[in-house]
């Protein structure tokens, strides 16, 4: 613009005035794409100090479905030993079917958690879910909206027994179920980098026998005292460790990203892609717009998130963002 209008005008300060136009008009604001780096440094949760104390759960859906009509996979993961225990489900169970599950398969095996991270799916946020684990003491934790990366740790997982059940249905076909049992110890009994040692050893002291390799486990006779002191020994070293590989995460993740905050009563765009599957504005969605807004930041939920006063249109939608979501 500057180019092709100093052809013909000049006045003072005239590439800052063209600049400073076209940075504030709500047009380019909303359409154009951005080339920085995305918004938001990385915020670890905090290391669990117990296990089984702080859980994460996730479900992997759109599975082919099997003979005994399961199509859904119940990933639940400890945050602290990586353990993981995968749960065969369909998509058709109700909330109270899911927390009878959650009694017998984890509850009754570690006991009640003391908080749970899950993304905000209707199975996690319905009101039987929440009257439940509010009488068990228990603290939900939910992401914020459109933005998967909470918890990256079951993300990882679901990564992992998707490539696993990929494996399986070469031979085995539909009848992926068969195979869960052993999905299930492999991930258990494979070392893991950032614990520098196997799920099942970090929660149990020593990795379980395999079929493969017999005499590769030595057995240790503790007692006592001694058999509490070398878990909490084991559950220290495990933080330390996990301790390091976040630090080692985060200054990765950091140099791709940018710092930005917003003050209370600021105003951003948010981002429109996310909301495709649930308001497409009455344009096509290929030529729907980047951004909306600019909406009043009410609140700072975190280091990270934001709460935005969103209009009627979008009361569906849940109103605390990533900022990477957000543009000034």
């Amino acid at each position: 613009m500057y180019l092709d209008l100093k052809e013909s005008f000049w006045w003072t300060g005239m590439k800052k005035d063209i600049a400073e136009y076209v940075a504030v008009c709500d047009v380019c604001q909303r359409v154009k794409a951005e080339y920085q780096k995305p918004a938001g440094l990385l915020q670890p949760l905090p290391i669990p100090d117990w296990k089984w104390d702080k859980l994460g759960m996730d479900f992997i859906a759109g599975l082919p479905r099997t003979r005994s009509g399961y199509d859904s996979i119940w990933v639940v993961v400890d945050r602290l030993t990586k353990v993981a225990h995968f749960i065969p489900v369909k998509t058709t169970y109700t909330s109270a079917k899911l927390a009878k599950i959650c009694m017998t398969r984890i509850v009754c095996l570690h006991g009640v958690p003391r908080t749970i991270v899950s993304d905000r799916g209707t199975q996690f946020t319905s009101k039987f879910w929440h009257q439940l684990h509010e009488t068990l003491g228990t603290r939900l934790e939910f992401s914020t909206a459109f933005h998967p990366q909470t918890d990256g740790r079951i993300e990882r997982v679901n990564q992992i027994l998707e490539d696993m059940l990929r494996a399986c249905a070469l031979d085995y076909g539909s009848s992926w179920d068969d195979n869960f049992p052993y999905a299930e110890f492999s991930y258990n009994n494979s070392y893991q980098a950032s614990l520098k040692m196997a799920p099942f050893e970090a929660l149990y002291g020593r990795r379980c026998r395999t079929p493969l390799m017999w005499d590769e486990v030595g057995d240790r006779k503790l007692f006592g005292p001694d058999l509490i002191r070398d878990s909490e020994e084991k559950v220290k070293l495990i933080r330390d460790r996990l301790k390091i590989a976040q630090s080692r995460q985060k200054s990765y993740a950091d140099a791709k990203c940018k710092e930005v905050t917003y003050e209370v009563r600021d105003r951003a765009y948010l981002r429109v892609s996310p909301l495709r599957g649930v308001k497409r504005f009455a344009v096509k969605a290929k030529l729907a717009p980047r951004f909306v807004g600019p909406y009043k930041v009410l609140e700072r939920m975190g280091e990270v998130a934001y709460k935005l006063e969103l209009p009627e249109a979008l009361s569906g939608v849940h109103d605390v963002f990533h900022v990477s979501q957000l543009k000034k």
